[in-house]
């Protein structure tokens, strides 16, 4: 038996209870009819004449029902003579290649055959402005030949900073069409100052470029589609902050603070941009955001398969496994940091042999009086919050609780 096994041998791991966290969570019931009656209504589809060659900017982020949506807009476009092509529209993911971003969208279930369009993926951008402070404005080289653009984004909370715009419209314009140029000139100036960059890059594309429209998502706490709304290019801006406030609201989070360990199964690009949500976790990985709960300890036990390698935000854990450690792609994560200016996403805590040694290592390093009483509250990721693990410590919190079920009885978890 290894050192490490003899130091945490004998921390115990308390016996959890399944719990439903209830929120409230409005749902488009047929994300396909509404998305076409938000499209129909905005009268964006007049702009496009018959045979313009149409952008359609797609994302990284593991939208619900994105490979609809992104099958329905080629579509939208086919119906009135135009052709359609999509373009990632993701910054520096995929490991900033164009490889790896066809990649990303593959696994996004973004294929050629199924959504009925050709897929153009490159690098390549063009330089359309720079802001007073120097500060260049690019755009995806395939997006700024296209006669017209479109593109699908989520609207929510940022990971890293606030403002009237975070995640959302804006910002993919500003980021998302300027690859990893674009998401490298919008991060050089710190997270400090991208509540301004992000409008003010995104005004200059929306002035210079032919975006005729942006379809916003907003999401319930459940992680399914509860807005979708189609917003004219001269309207983004104007339009979102409304947006933001109500995609806040409907954000899900975990009804139990202060915690003492947090157990989180996997991370991933495709579940957050930083891994794991900090609106969730409490961790930020900068001064310029903060909210969620008070966690003391924070074990991540694997990657997701979607994410591909990238471990983007395991920094923000204290322990995680030996497993996660060998499935890490580091140069995937490494040009994440270096775009955003955020290294210590991808720095890497304490790894341990296994899933129990990783538990026992949080609990262990939470060093708390009484391990007894301990607040352990186990997830599978921070996207997935309707059903939670809680410890028994945390029993009687959650039955005074009338949002939270209690699911079953306690039960030791299985290795």
């Amino acid at each position: 038996m290894s050192v490490i096994n003899t130091i945490l041998e004998d921390i115990p791991v308390p016996k959890m209870i399944k719990v439903k966290q209830n929120f409230y969570a409005p749902e488009v019931q047929n994300i396909v009819s509404e998305m076409h009656v938000s499209i129909q209504q905005a009268n964006v589809l007049s702009r496009i004449s018959k045979g313009d060659r149409v952008a359609i900017g797609i994302g990284s982020r593991g939208l619900a029902d994105l490979h609809i949506l992104t099958r329905e807009m080629v579509n939208a476009v086919k119906s009135v003579g135009g052709e359609p092509f999509i373009f990632p529209a993701m910054g520096s993911h995929g490991g900033a290649t164009a490889k790896g971003q066809r990649e990303v969208l593959e696994n996004l279930g973004i294929t050629e055959d199924f959504i009925g369009a050709p897929i153009s993926c490159s690098m390549e951008v063009v330089e359309i402005g720079r802001l007073p402070n120097g500060l260049a404005v690019y755009l995806d080289k395939e997006a700024h030949q296209a006669d017209k653009i479109m593109f699908i984004a989520r609207i929510k909370p940022h990971t890293a900073f606030r403002g009237p715009y975070e995640s959302g419209l804006a910002k993919m314009i500003t980021i998302g069409f300027g690859k990893q140029k674009g998401a490298e000139s919008a991060h050089a100036h710190s997270f400090k100052y991208m509540a301004k960059h992000v409008p003010d890059m995104a005004k200059m594309v929306i002035d210079k470029a032919p975006i005729i429209f942006g379809l916003g998502t907003i999401e319930n706490a459940y992680d399914r589609i509860a807005k979708v709304v189609a917003i004219p290019a001269e309207k983004i801006l104007e339009d979102e902050p409304d947006l933001l406030e109500e995609a806040k609201s409907l954000m899900p989070r975990i009804l139990f603070d202060p915690i003492d360990v947090l157990v989180i199964d996997e991370i991933g690009k495709d579940i957050s941009g930083s891994g794991m949500d900090p609106n969730i976790t409490g961790r930020f990985a900068t001064p310029y955001a903060s909210g969620g709960p008070e966690v003391n300890s924070i074990a991540v036990l694997d990657l997701t398969k979607e994410t591909q390698g990238n471990a983007n935000g395991i920094g923000n854990a204290d322990i995680t496994t030996r497993k996660l450690f060998e499935k890490i792609e580091w140069e995937k994560g490494f040009a994440n940091a270096l775009t955003s200016t955020v290294s210590k996403t991808v720095k890497l805590p304490m790894f341990l042999d296994s899933d129990k040694l990783a538990v026992q290592a949080a609990i262990k390093t939470a060093a708390l009086e009484d391990s007894t009483k301990i607040r352990l509250i186990w997830i599978k990721n921070t996207l997935q919050l309707k059903e939670i693990w809680i410890s028994e410590a945390l029993l009687e919190n959650a039955k005074e609780n009338n949002d939270i079920e209690i699911l079953g009885e306690s039960e030791y978890m299985a290795w």
